[in-house]
């Protein structure tokens, strides 16, 4: 029978503002969870880079396993992040930045500058074009000349795939495939009984920060664990281009080349009743996507963290190496081919490569779908010229050709923008914690607010990142001045 409109629920009053009204419609049924399996691979592939290959391996070359525990506490606070961040997509069909554009609309370019500045240097294809450089010999300050190509190639792949979310999700499926090959050959042929034992000191030594290293470095590993900046915000341009909850009304980002752009206006945002069907099918959604973002980043994620550790303790335990120095990496593999084998080493060397080269694809394309979505919804809805797949690829190849120029000129990147990027990640982090609070609370319908637990953990972020980033700009610029 059917409800009086009196009596129907409301849905969601979202502000029009100067990004412009809402299309009510209904929530379309989620599918069997194996068809929405990628976000979450896609956002792991591109964070399994500097923080589970480097970072956490030098740590623990250093000190051992004893500050694992943070990699777990910052997976699972990232994890509570990602789920709000597609709270609001999967009930609006809108990016959670556009949902802070609603708030305040410069906050739309405040997001944007926290995803180019840490990202505009080519810092990813120079650290896999140095890795490649150990498999086949050959000077480090000729990284570039393998970078620039590679960097080419990117933005030519990019640019021909008719859907690029496909691309993206098949690279980033074979890059998550082949390392979780290599980590399970590892545990078996790499790691050491004594590495092993020292595994119980992530309940042990919870919350101990190990003295030998510098707070700030200490921090960083804490608070970037798995995804980290920005990134955590493009989640919800992944589900929406594959197709989850209202998102799947929204038009996808296609080449310019071999696509064909898709009728659905870019930008626009929807909202559904929250009566009896449409929650049903919110209850489907919601459950499916939690179990996607937890197996698919959260273990993935953690897996990744602890077996590279676990690989950097069993091999060159107390080394004297800087972090930022990628002799480490070559020592490590060196050791690898000494303990294990010649082809063990080589494999090492190899996944790196592989593992840096696709997050350097999915950098790019993560900061360029930030970019074009930022400037549609709130400075160009209305033109005529410029579509979301437009201004992607404008920023793809800006940002290729910026990085290209940036390394025939031979600039390393520089230690103050390296600082800047480092505090200034943690600090959006600060910031969208509380946005993501302010959204989801006031612009969705009562039963989708968040609340209890999730609202709990979105405030221990909103702290927590608050907390480090003072403490990291605190103790960064003592050491500048």
């Amino acid at each position: 029978m059917a409800v009086p409109a009196a009596e129907r629920p409301s849905p969601a009053e979202i502000p029009e503002g100067s990004i412009g009204p809402v299309e009510e419609r209904e929530l379309p049924p989620a599918p069997a969870l194996r068809k929405i399996v990628g976000p979450g691979i896609i956002l792991v592939g591109v964070g399994i880079a500097s923080g589970e290959y480097i970072l956490y391996p030098y740590i623990a070359s250093q000190v051992g396993l004893a500050f694992l525990w943070a990699a777990l506490v910052g997976l699972l606070t990232q994890f509570f992040i990602n789920m709000e961040v597609e709270r609001y997509t999967l009930a609006t069909g809108e990016t959670a930045v556009t949902g802070f554009q609603r708030l305040w609309k410069p906050l739309g370019l405040v997001m944007v500058a926290c995803a180019i500045v840490p990202n505009m240097w080519p810092a990813w294809a120079t650290s896999a074009s140095t890795a490649t450089l150990f498999l086949f010999g050959g000077e480090e300050d000729s990284a570039r000349w393998i970078a620039i190509p590679a960097m080419i190639a990117i933005g030519v792949a990019l640019s021909a795939s008719p859907v690029v979310y496909q691309t993206i999700e098949k690279t980033e499926f074979v890059k998550v495939g082949l390392v979780l090959i290599f980590l399970v050959v590892a545990l078996v042929a790499a790691v050491t009984a004594e590495s092993y034992s020292e595994l119980s000191q992530i309940v042990t030594k919870a919350g101990s920060f190990p003295g030998e290293l510098e707070f700030a470095l200490l921090l960083g590993a804490l608070a970037y664990a798995g995804a980290g900046g920005t990134n955590n915000l493009v989640i919800s341009n992944w589900i929406r281009d594959k197709g989850y909850g209202m998102g799947s009304y929204a038009p996808r980002i296609v080449s310019p080349i071999s696509g064909e752009e898709e009728a659905a206006p870019s930008g626009k945002g929807y909202r559904f009743t929250p009566d009896e069907a449409n929650m049903s099918r919110w209850r489907d959604w919601w459950r499916k996507a939690n179990i996607e973002q937890f197996f698919s980043f959260f273990v993935i994620g953690a897996i990744a963290i602890v077996v590279f550790s676990l690989i950097a303790r069993s091999t060159v335990f107390g080394g004297d190496f800087e972090e930022a120095n990628f002799d480490f990496i070559k020592a490590e593999g060196e050791t690898l081919k000494e303990s294990v084998g010649p082809w063990f080493g080589t494999l090492f060397w190899l996944i790196g490569a592989i593992s840096l080269f696709a997050a350097a694809l999915g950098i790019i394309d993560y900061v360029s779908r930030l970019v074009a979505d930022v400037l549609l919804v709130g400075y160009l809805r209305d033109s005529e010229r410029w579509t979301e797949s437009k201004l992607y690829f404008t920023v793809v190849w800006g940002i290729i050709a910026f990085g290209i120029l940036v390394l025939l000129l031979g600039f390393d990147q520089p230690l103050t923008l390296t600082v800047l990027a480092a505090a200034l990640s943690g600090m959006v982090m600060f910031i969208y914690s509380g946005l993501l609070i302010a959204i989801n609370r006031r612009f969705l319908p009562e039963p989708l607010k968040i609340r209890g637990l999730r609202l709990v953990a979105l405030v221990w972020a909103f702290l927590i990142f608050g907390v480090l980033s003072v403490i990291v700009i605190i103790d960064q610029v003592g050491e500048l001045l």
